[in-house]
């Protein structure tokens, strides 16, 4: 397991969940492969690594508004930002812009980090509707260093 950084607290949650760092992951082959290939159209280069990026910036920003109906609101933004780096990974795939071996790679984790989504919504709509959350940093902060 890949530690971004040294520093860890409440707030930094996010970066222990699989599905954000899968979808990290994801962004990072992206990047690479699309920026590997000099000829490729810059404006969808730009705008297919933004969606890509996007996932794991939704995912975060959604655990950092301790809300469990915001944190929904979130996951399913990362889930449309889903829908659109396919979209933009077929149209590259398409216009031959990456290979077959490309797009089947970027498929493969993409499908994973997709699924690995769908549970963490499901997941967090059942402790929505079993009131099992809870919607503060605990008073107990000490834990963590400055």
């Amino acid at each position: 397991m890949i530690d971004y950084t040294k520093r860890q607290n409440i707030n930094r949650g996010h970066m222990k969940l699989d599905v954000w760092r899968k979808a990290t992951e994801l962004f990072k082959m992206i990047w690479k492969h699309t920026h590997s290939n000099s000829s490729m159209d810059f404006k969808l280069r730009s705008q297919i690594n933004n969606s890509a990026q996007s996932v794991a910036s939704n995912i975060a920003e959604g655990y950092s508004r301790r809300s469990v109906k915001e944190y929904i609101r979130f996951t399913y933004i990362a889930l449309s930002s889903m829908s659109e780096t396919l979209t933009r990974l077929i149209g590259l795939r398409e216009t031959g812009q990456i290979s077959g071996e490309q797009f089947e790679q970027i498929d493969k984790l993409h499908y994973e980090v997709e699924n690995k989504l769908l549970k963490l919504i499901k997941s967090l709509e059942t402790k929505r509707d079993s009131s099992d959350w809870v919607d503060r940093i605990h008073d107990n902060l000490e834990e963590f260093n400055a």
